[in-house]
This record gives structure tokens, sequence and C-alpha cells, in this order.
């Protein structure tokens, strides 16, 4: 499930990597920043939305909004963020309408000029956030993580085979609780993020024991079970107790959160590889892009 494809009942653009999914996550929007609205013919906003409804047969049970039509990198081109509603849930999505009205594009549009990926590279803060690998690694894989996701359970598994093999490569774990379907996860966050306060080395240990017994864990149980991975993983169990409570730790994962907001993040897992996204964390894709930016960055 995600948000950000189009809904006919049921999602119409099938996520192609599993991920786990916010229910009301900002929409992903790709699009030059500080782009302002500009004035459309009416006739071309209402050809717009009969376009739309005509080809993903979207009938009148389906609220459809149109946002701001603005200018696209792609100069004869408008883009078009679409928010559609069925039955209270909201799926957002974007188009490109030709500024005659003539001709729709579904996908992305980048501007040749600029690196695709430099935008995203900037909005990811790596300071004070748990890393494996050398701090001046050439390549960085930055994931962006929910605990009590099964899909985030299986990247982390994979990623125990990854990582062994490329120790040239630094790793970097970012918090971004589902707490709309996820009623824990916010909680391990902040347990992780204690242990990682206490020991950089700890967190790791933390973060390992959490997605190994995610399947017991519960809204219930999570606190006693984090003070107790605590103690497994060395860490002084009244300190860690103390921080679990403390404003610091709720913080600091609302930062990360905040940042995955900034990057348009709707699912989880989502990893950057140098900036470059992958959505799901898909074992083959993901050592496709290190190898591709290994290479990349030889010099």
């Amino acid at each position: 499930m995600k948000v950000g494809g189009f809904v006919q009942g049921a999602v119409l653009f099938a996520l192609l990597a599993a991920s786990c999914a916010a229910q009301s996550a900002a929409p992903r929007t790709r699009r030059d920043e500080g782009a302002k609205p500009e004035a459309v013919p009416s006739s071309v906003t209402k050809n717009t939305e009969a376009f739309l409804r005509e080809l993903y047969a979207w009938g009148p049970e389906i609220k459809v909004k149109l946002g701001a039509f603005t200018q696209s990198p792609a100069q004869d081109y408008y883009f078009v963020p679409v928010e559609v509603t069925l039955n209270g849930r909201l799926e957002t999505g974007s188009v490109f309408v030709s500024k005659d009205g003539k001709t729709m594009l579904r996908g992305d549009v980048f501007d040749m000029a600029k690196n695709p990926f430099a935008a995203n590279r900037a909005k990811i803060d790596l300071k004070d956030s748990p890393s494996k690998g050398p701090v001046n690694a050439r390549v960085t894989v930055v994931e962006f993580s929910d605990f009590e996701c099964p899909h985030c359970q299986e990247l982390y598994e994979t990623l125990q085979t990854v990582e062994p093999r490329y120790p040239q490569v630094r790793f970097v774990h970012k918090d971004f609780p589902l707490a709309q379907i996820h009623p824990w996860a916010e909680t391990a966050a902040i347990g992780a993020r204690c242990a990682y306060e206490e020991s950089p080395a700890a967190f790791w240990k933390v973060y390992g024991l959490i997605f190994q017994n995610q399947d017991l864990l519960s809204p219930e149980n999570i606190w006693n079970k984090l003070i107790e991975f605590a103690g497994n993983a060395g860490l002084n169990q009244g300190t860690f107790k103390a921080c679990l409570s403390s404003p610091e730790a709720l913080k600091a994962v609302d930062a990360s959160h905040a940042e995955g907001v900034a990057l348009g993040i709707d699912s989880t897992p989502t990893v950057y590889v140098n900036g470059r996204p992958l959505i799901g964390g898909d074992p083959a894709t993901l050592e496709q892009y290190i190898k591709y930016e290994l290479a990349a960055h030889q010099n």
C-alpha cells in the first residue's frame, strides 16, 4: 500500500517494491521549489480533470482535486498535483499537462543541466545519526525506517548481508516512524535513539534486537522490552529508562521524521544511495546502486 499512486476503488498504480505507507503523508512532488502558480484557461483545468476521470474510470463518487498549475522543468508543460479521495482515503500523485491543453504525461521530468539527486543529498543531514563505515566514504547509504514495519525488518535482514560486502560504504540510520498505523514504532525509535545517546556502538545492538523481536513487541510491552534490550546491549538501564521519558530523545526522532517529510518520503523503508532514492529496499537494486556509485566515484 502506498500514498502517492491514484485510486480507483483500489490503488491503480501498484507499488513495485514492498513498503509500509502512511495514511496521511505529504504528497510526493517533483517540481522546482518556489514555482509560482500560473494563470491557466478554465478550459484546460476542466479538460484535465475530465480526461483523468475518463482515463482511470473515476466516477462521481470519487473526489478529484487539482492543485495549482505551475511551470515544470519542461518549458511547454505545467506541473499539476492531483488529490483523489474515495471513502475518506486520500491518494496523491501528479501529472504534466501541455500548455495548449492537448497532451498529458505521467512520470518525472528532469532538468538535465542539474544532477538529479543533488537536491536529495542537500536535504539529508548526516551529522549526529547512527552510522557504520568511514565518515568520509565516497558512497553513503541512508535508510529511513520504521521499527514496526515488516518490510523494514526485511531491509534489516538484507543489510546484514550487504554491509559486510561493502566496508568502504557508510550506512546511516534515520527514523521515520509511521505513527498513524504503527502504535509502538515511535516509542521504539525513541528507545533506539536513547541507546545511541549513551553509546553509538550499542545503538546497533538495540536496533538489531528490536527488528529480531518485532513479532513479539506490542504497545503494552514495548517499554519493558526496550529496557531489557538496553541491558542486553550493556547499557545502564536506569540511565536508559530516564532517557525514554526525555524530551530530547523525542525531539531527535521528530527531527529525523521531519527530514524525511522534506524529502517527500511517504513509505518505509526508503533508502538513499548518494541521494538516489530506492523505495522498499529491493536487495538487487540496492547493490546495483551501490556498485554504480562506487564505480562513478573511483577518483
